[in-house]
């Protein structure tokens, strides 16, 4: 028995080595602006549409104006979008749009969450 569990013990090591070498390689390469959960949302809605306001976006989220407004311009900061203000009438109108960098950074984000996944599979 002792040697079947230390068996079991060598075997889970190994996977777990295995799992925390992808996870590292991965997690080291992950954009630290777009793994935020509210920035990603963001980035998200953006690459699935042309243009979105910012009304949309925080009812899209579910999210109040100042995450929106700190998030979007972190995003903005980083070159991932660009923000038009403008007037309809007299009302304000600030509308977001995904930059080809951000679309490529969004693209290398989601490559990177996906082999992650399948190191996780991998090492089962």
């Amino acid at each position: 028995m002792a040697r079947n569990l230390a068996k079991l013990k060598t075997n889970v090591d190994d996977n777990t080595l295995r799992l925390e070498k992808a996870a590292g390689n991965v997690s080291n390469d992950l954009d630290k602006v777009i793994h935020e959960r509210m920035r990603l949302g963001i980035i998200s809605a953006l690459a699935a549409n042309e243009k979105l306001s910012f009304n949309d976006l925080k009812r899209l989220l579910d999210t109040t104006d100042g995450n929106v407004s700190v998030h979007a311009r972190k995003l903005e900061e980083a070159g991932y979008l660009t923000c038009k203000k403008s007037f309809a009438g007299r009302t304000p109108l600030t509308e977001y749009k995904i930059t080809k960098d951000g679309r490529k950074a969004l693209e290398r984000y989601l490559d990177h969450m996906e082999a992650l996944i399948r190191a996780m599979k991998g090492a089962r």
